[in-house]
């Protein structure tokens, strides 16, 4: 192991990179972030779910915050894309990236996942998100379409629960199944109904976002405007680098971690949204605690940490 090891490789700075980042810098150890820039806590135009923040903070804001935080520790934050990912036979990490390979004794997986989209143009659906016409986190924000028209754009196997979810917020929820006619449970069907929920069967053919509200055009030619959307098409975790060293990957294709964030192969951690458990910056920001707190008890056992 020579002197340009790193101590840890953090992959992805997003809010549990960045987290965990902030605090192995403060514990004196060597360590280097590469991020792809695409987490999605860029997406939020306002989060008012963060504590600390009344009013509440710009997502980009939030993560351009936390770099220049770590970075006043000494993190070094590189944007690239680690595409290949390997544990030696003498067990440090050998990572590759756009500037060439790196190596380090931990590596901390928070690459997070990809939301699936609408069929729609991206610059379009991006300022459709900015302007919250787009949303994809109940959680999050449900609070803000209270009591406004929206609608779910979900197959038979999320729409419901998510249309359930945010008809705690609204009486005016429309549920439609975006690739054809719905086909739900007489079950789930039963229980929208009773709830209020609009039933629409697609598919659907154009998503126009316009000053006044968002517009869904049904392959039928009607038209129907919602304050919001909310995709319920499901995610796709960023799992490949945990298989390309083993790692062992839930029913979901998440990363298996134990109550202190270790994944199944030894010196590899993983947080936030890449661990199976609720999507929210808290969550992923106290995972990233926890796992930087781990990494540096695990690497004390191996060399102790002496100032």
């Amino acid at each position: 192991m020579d002197s340009k090891t790193l101590d840890c490789l953090v992959i992805g700075g997003g809010p549990a990179g960045l987290t965990a980042a902030i605090y192995l810098s403060r514990y004196h150890l060597n360590i280097m972030v590469v991020d792809g820039g695409d987490s999605r806590a860029a997406w939020i135009p306002c989060s008012h779910n963060h504590a600390g923040f009344p009013d509440g903070i710009n997502g980009k804001e939030l993560l351009e915050r936390m770099c220049d935080q770590a970075r006043r520790y000494g993190t070094r934050i590189e944007t690239g894309q680690v595409t290949r990912l390997e544990k030696r036979d003498d067990g440090v990490f050998e990572a590759e990236w756009g500037s060439g390979p790196v190596t380090a004794r931990s590596v901390l997986l928070a690459t997070g996942v990809v939301n699936r989209r609408p069929p729609m143009d991206k610059a379009i659906h991006d300022e459709a998100l900015a302007e919250g016409q787009i949303r994809y986190c109940p959680v999050c924000d449900g609070y803000e379409v209270t009591d406004k028209r929206i609608a779910i754009l979900g197959n038979p196997e999320r729409g419901p629960g998510e249309a359930m979810f945010l008809r705690g917020y609204t009486a005016d929820v429309t549920l439609i199944d975006p690739d054809g006619p719905t086909e739900l449970s007489a079950e789930d069907r039963e229980r929208l109904t009773a709830a209020g929920v609009t039933l629409l069967d697609g598919p659907v053919d154009v998503i126009e976002p316009g000053e006044t509200g968002i517009t869904i055009t049904l392959c039928d030619g009607s038209r129907h405007e919602f304050a919001s959307i909310y995709p319920a098409l499901g995610s796709d975790v960023r799992n490949q680098l945990a298989e390309m060293v083993g790692a062992e990957l839930s029913d979901d294709r998440c990363v298996v971690v134990d109550d202190h964030m270790r994944a199944s192969v030894e010196g590899l951690y993983a947080a936030g949204d890449v661990v199976q458990g609720l999507d929210q910056i808290s969550n992923a920001m106290g995972q990233g605690g926890v796992a930087s707190t781990t990494i540096r008890n695990d690497l004390a056992k191996q060399k102790p940490i002496l100032r």
